[in-house]
């Protein structure tokens, strides 16, 4: 359940898996509409009278990005048809274009005829009904389209202007999953297509580009996907790839990536170099997995979908705000305001945010009941209301856009802040709601530390506008939150922050308090309730690390006895990438001298052992083999590396 390559614009996003086959596309919403749903879209050779799909067994893949970019560089070679293949791939900075530069060689002593096959497998809006695809001969070109979503495949042989003539040299057009017709890929299968020029339902269709290559040489042909609503949107960038020509286009697109980079505001040159490239990638990453108009998605790898019925393409407002805090101490402020705007406008009337939301605006789906105890009961992770003020804070800081958080003050901090201060305990504790891992609900160490740093931020946003009401609201609420945190969630007698405390028909049950090892409790120091060399935080931290250390891959579980793909009995869970950079985040809070980040460092560089080849950061990992685990990407895995980095090159720097 992964995907090595994704390449991205914020508005079309492309997934490529480790056999090279695109396996997600979603347009116009990055993480909505994906008009793949996981069905690859194969590339085969025919030569010698045979074709091979470069997924089969006797191909050898490498995959790669090219370094501090966008662009893939991946090779496939197979031996033993004598065949190699290099695709450079990207999804054009600006326009809805998906380029692949495919470079073929021949690897034989002999002049060969070599027949490039591509197969597309597009189920439009994610479920293939009553999708239509057709050849049109006047372009030379497939195109595959259901109401409002359009995409047109093409192919040329040069880059020079002056010879770009569109060079699909075969198609057929077909039924796929359909009286047990698998598609046209089948008919590739002799090295001629049906040349069927349309086909309605649930089709497939799979383009020919023929080449004569001498002995030990190569040719480069460039196959490209557009995107659009409309047949004018498609055609209008056909053009404009005919007239710009395709080389240019990955050359655009490599000159906007660096580019983008050249914001990043911290000194990440006295890094190990795997490691700041590591950082630059998982920016690049993060961009793509945001869409245009604010929404941070947790993860768009649709291979989740086969076990849950669901995916992670929805936006999480804990994610996002922590993101947007990742994002912003790296130097990209700007690019977090949709963000902002977003959960401005998608606020629940009573000021607090809701479970999580589809991209366009929408409530997402959710298992959280809004009834319990024969009662009303709010359907919410608190934290997710108290990060976003929190996160906003740190966008003023880095700013000082007093208008923004002028456009925002009324709507959303305000009413966030309201929110907060009323749904709270006599004990000044929040009221229950759910916990960051969305398993159970209650009153938790986390939600409550992410509380205190929301109203704690919310004070700091209200003096600026001379707020003086607002500011004693979130002054009082804060302090006696602190005093609650302490006196309730501290378990004096094991010198342990406990998980959260439990609560029976709206009151709080302390005879059932939750002690299971959680690495969430970090919040305490991470949201400054408590200092990290706190002793009460120092042996929190020390005994979560003993209890939830993995032994034998390294890294940290999530809590004890965590059953998440859990992979065997003898270990308390599966080691994540987020939980190991707490343990790292407080290594560095408490380093007293250069010498005490050396821990920290060991565990960064753990993690980015755990990535995949390209970068690529997965939830988790195997206990013992360190393959990845649930989905990959995962945005917040991302972001927290860049966010513990951050820290590292800020504490480094106030040692010399």
């Amino acid at each position: 359940m992964t995907r090595h390559i994704v390449l991205g614009n914020q508005s079309l996003l492309v997934n490529i898996d480790k056999w090279l086959q695109v396996r997600d596309i979603y347009f116009p919403y990055v993480g909505q509409e994906n008009h793949l749903s996981g069905h690859a879209q194969k590339i085969g050779v025919y030569v010698d009278g045979n074709l091979s799909w470069i997924n089969d067994p006797g191909w050898e893949r490498k995959l790669a990005y090219r370094k501090s970019t966008l662009i893939s560089e991946n090779h496939a070679t197979n031996p033993h048809i004598g065949i190699e293949i290099v695709l450079e791939e990207c999804v054009h900075f600006e326009h809805n274009i998906f380029l692949r530069k495919v470079i073929i060689k021949n690897m034989r002593d002999y002049q060969r005829e070599i027949r490039l096959f591509f197969n597309q497998d597009f189920h439009l809006y994610g479920n293939g009904i009553g999708d239509t695809a057709i050849y049109q001969m006047n372009h030379n070109v497939i195109v595959h389209y259901k109401n409002s979503r359009y995409f047109l495949i093409g192919a040329l042989k040069s880059d020079r202007s002056e010879d770009i003539t569109s060079d699909i040299d075969d198609f057929a057009i077909g039924k796929a999953e359909y009286k047990g017709l698998q598609g046209t890929f089948k008919d590739a299968e002799d090295g001629i297509l049906s040349r069927n020029p349309v086909a309605q339902g649930t089709v497939d269709s799979t383009i020919g580009i023929h080449f004569e290559i001498p002995a030990d040489a190569e040719k480069a042909m460039y196959y490209y996907i557009i995107a659009g609503e409309n047949f004018q949107d498609i055609y209008e960038l056909n053009s404009f790839i005919r007239e710009k020509g395709p080389q240019n286009i990955l050359e655009e697109t490599v000159k906007d990536n660096l580019s983008w980079l050249s914001k990043i505001s911290i000194d990440i040159s006295g890094l190990d170099q795997n490691i700041s490239e590591l950082y630059r990638r998982s920016l690049l990453i993060i961009k793509t997995q945001t869409d245009k108009r604010g929404a941070i998605l947790a993860a768009n790898d649709s291979d989740n979908m086969q076990f849950n019925k669901d995916t992670y393409s929805y936006m999480w407002s804990r994610d996002g705000a922590l993101t947007a805090v990742a994002m912003i101490k790296a130097g990209y402020p700007e690019f977090t305001k949709p963000f902002f705007l977003f959960c401005r406008d998608v606020l629940w009337w009573p000021g607090c945010m809701l479970h999580k939301y589809n991209p366009d605006r929408t409530l997402g789906s959710s298992w959280h009941p809004w009834v319990e105890f024969g009662k009303p009961s709010l359907p919410i992770q608190e934290d997710e209301t108290a990060l976003v003020i929190h996160a906003l804070w740190q966008y003023y800081e880095a700013t000082k856009d007093i208008d923004f958080i002028k456009e925002l003050y009324e709507p959303l901090i305000k009413k966030a802040v309201f929110f907060m201060n009323s749904y709270r305990y006599p004990n000044e504790l929040p009221r229950e709601s759910y916990d960051l891992w969305e398993e159970r609900r209650g009153v938790f160490t986390f939600t409550a530390s992410a509380v205190y740093a929301g109203l704690t931020a919310g004070e700091k946003l209200a003096d600026l506008f001379e707020d003086h009401e607002t500011c004693t609201i979130c002054r009082d609420t804060y302090l006696g939150l602190r005093s609650g945190i302490i006196e309730e969630l501290y378990d004096s007698e094991n010198k342990i922050f406990l998980r959260g405390v439990n609560y029976t028909d709206g009151d709080i049950d302390k005879k059932t308090a939750d002690n299971t090892a959680d690495s969430s409790v970090y919040a305490v120091f991470d949201f400054n309730v408590l200092p990290a060399d706190d002793p009460r935080v120092e042996s929190t931290m020390t005994k979560m690390e003993r209890k939830l250390w993995v032994e034998q891959k390294g890294g940290l579980a999530r809590y004890e006895n965590d059953q998440y793909h859990r992979q065997s009995d003898t270990i308390p869970g599966n080691p994540w990438i987020i939980c190991t950079l707490w343990l790292a985040k407080w290594y560095i809070a408490k380093a007293k001298d250069p010498e005490s980040l050396a821990k920290p460092l060991e565990l960064i560089k753990w993690v980015a052992n755990c990535s995949l080849e390209t970068g690529i950061m997965p939830e988790q990992v195997h206990p013992f083999t360190g393959e990845p685990l649930s989905v990959a990407p995962l945005t917040w895995s991302h972001a927290e590396f860049v966010d513990t980095l951050n820290k590292y090159i800020e504490k480094q720097k106030s040692f010399v």
